[in-house]
C-alpha cells in the first residue's frame, strides 16, 4: 500500500502540468481530457505488484497517455466528422453490441445442448454424399523407416527385424528405439509424402519417386547414416482419400451441420416461449 501511495503521489507531479479539475462526483482523478476525467478506479493497479518504482511510474504514465491519447481522438472525432457519419457509427456500434451479446448467448445455449456423439453411419453417409470434397491434393503412404548409424553393433538384427516387422519385431524394435537416430514405425496410418521427405534427407535430393513404388524395401546413406525404409501402400494425388484420413474432416462436417440446425431450432423456441408466455406480440 506504500508502494501504491507513492506510486500515485508521483503520478500526479508527472501530470501536475495538466491542469486537473476533480469531479464533484468522484475522488482522485489521475487525468483529465477537456470534461472526462481518468479516476483511480480505472486502472488495474495489480500490473504493478512485485515491479520497481520506476517500472511501476512508466507503467501508469502509459496507460494515462493512452487514455488521454484516445480521449483527444474522440474529441476531435466528434468536432471533425459530420453528424451522419457519428450517427452512422452509432448504429454500428449499437449493431455490433446486439450481435456479440447474441452470438455469446446462442453459444452457451449451443454447449449446454448439442450432442457430440457421432456414428459411423453418419460419417460413412458424409463421405459417400461429399466424395467431391474428399480428393488428394498431394501422395500419400503407408510405410515406416528407421535412421541409424552405419556402425551400429546389431544393426543386422534391426534390418531383419524392419523388414519383417511381425508382432515381436515391432515390440524389439520399439523398445530398443532409443538407439535409432530417428524413426516411424506406424505403418498402418497415412501420412504426406512431403512429411517423409523433409525426415529424410537423401530424399531432398532427387531420390522422392522411390517412395511412390509399393510395396517397396529401400535403403538409402548420407552423412548422417543409413536410412531404411518400407512402403506398404501408396496413393497419388488426384485419387479419393481414404476415409479414415478425413475422418477428422467428417467429424467436423457433422457437428457444423448439427450446430446450425440446432441454432435454427434455438432461435424458433425462443420466439415460441415468448409467445406462449406473452413477452412478444404482434399489433396489428
Amino acid at each position: 500500500m506504500k508502494h501504491f501511495n507513492k506510486l500515485l503521489g508521483l503520478s500526479f507531479l508527472i501530470l501536475g502540468a495538466c491542469n486537473l479539475r476533480p469531479s464533484p462526483l468522484e475522488e482522485n482523478p489521475l487525468a483529465r481530457v477537456n470534461e472526462a476525467f481518468l479516476f483511480e478506479k480505472d486502472i488495474d493497479f495489480s500490473f504493478v505488484q512485485g515491479q520497481s518504482e520506476l517500472d511501476s511510474i512508466i507503467f501508469v504514465q502509459n496507460i494515462i497517455n493512452n487514455w488521454a491519447t484516445t480521449q483527444l481522438l474522440i474529441d476531435g472525432a466528434n468536432l471533425n466528422l459530420t453528424k451522419e457519419k457519428q450517427t452512422e457509427f452509432e448504429q454500428l456500434v449499437q449493431q455490433y453490441k446486439k450481435d456479440l451479446y447474441t452470438s455469446a448467448y446462442i453459444e452457451a445455449l449451443v454447449t449446454n445442448n448439442l450432442d457430440t456423439l457421432i456414428s459411423n453411419q453418419e460419417l460413412e453417409d458424409v463421405y459417400t454424399n461429399n466424395k467431391q470434397l474428399f480428393v488428394l491434393k498431394e501422395d500419400l503412404l503407408k510405410m515406416r523407416y528407421l535412421n541409424v548409424n552405419t556402425n551400429l553393433s546389431n544393426l543386422k538384427e534391426v534390418k531383419k527385424r524392419f523388414k519383417r516387422f511381425n508382432e515381436e519385431d515391432k515390440k524389439r524394435l520399439d523398445s530398443t528405439s532409443i538407439q535409432f537416430n530417428s524413426f516411424y514405425l506406424k505403418d498402418s496410418i497415412w501420412i504426406k509424402s512431403e512429411q517423409v521427405i523433409s525426415k529424410i534427407k537423401p530424399l531432398q535430393l532427387g531420390f522422392n519417386k522411390v517412395l511412390l513404388k509399393k510395396p517397396n524395401f529401400i535403403q538409402l546413406k548420407d552423412s548422417l547414416g543409413l536410412y531404411l525404409m518400407h512402403i506398404n501402400e501408396v496413393l497419388e494425388r488426384g485419387n479419393q482419400a481414404p476415409m479414415e484420413y478425413v475422418l477428422p474432416t467428417l467429424k467436423q462436417i457433422v457437428v457444423n451441420n448439427r450446430k446450425l440446425k440446432l441454432i435454427k431450432q434455438l432461435k424458433s423456441d425462443i420466439v415460441n416461449d415468448a409467445i406462449k408466455n406473452k413477452k412478444f406480440e404482434i399489433y396489428n
